[in-house]
């Protein structure tokens, strides 16, 4: 009877959550650029690289000079039927640091975009749980307030950040993203 339950337990779990990426294979990893803070005179570098494991690899040098200090990658969410998602998850394995998980409600290279934190770890893959109602409207890495919620059904761009004087290596692994609901409705 346990293992009915479980099986049955399990099942709502798995329907309740979209694959959004998975690094794989090229056609589920989504196309991802790089925008560094050279956009701004910076020198920081990084790079998006596809492991035999079956994941991505976010990887570069953050510096500080000429006022830099930021790498990130972003990419188009192209999923469609994303209506009333509760959150992301992102499984991921890193070095330590601190990474924000960030959206645009629009497809503009530059503007209000919604981010959240996460501390990536070295030991082990971990599953990153992350409500969208804790992602905060910001632009150029400052609370804009009077902004809506973000909902799943306005997200068009995803992207993954590093800044926050954290100068220096950095390598984050990341095997998928999924958008999940809730399972109380």
């Amino acid at each position: 009877m346990i293992a009915i339950i479980t099986i049955i337990l399990s099942g709502l779990l798995m329907s309740g959550e979209k694959q959004i990426f998975e690094f794989s294979s090229v056609e589920t990893s989504g196309k991802w650029q790089i925008i560094n803070d050279v956009v701004m005179g910076g020198v920081s570098e990084s790079g998006l690289t596809f492991n035999e494991n079956g994941s991505a690899r976010f990887a570069g040098t953050v510096s500080p000079d000429n006022n830099g200090g930021f790498a990130s990658v972003r990419a188009n969410v192209e999923e469609k039927n994303l209506d009333e998602f509760d959150g992301v998850i992102i499984k991921a394995k890193g070095d330590g640091n601190i990474y924000n998980l960030r959206f645009r409600t629009n497809d503009n290279y530059d503007g209000v975009s919604y981010q959240s934190k996460f501390r990536s770890t070295s030991e082990e893959w971990k599953e990153f749980r992350i409500p969208f109602q804790e992602f905060k409207a910001t632009f150029r890495g400052r609370i804009v307030p009077n902004q809506p919620e973000l909902k799943s059904e306005n997200i068009r761009q995803i992207g993954i950040l590093i800044a926050d004087n954290q100068f220096g290596d950095f390598a984050l692994d990341v095997k998928w993203i999924k958008f999940y609901k809730n399972n109380e409705r």
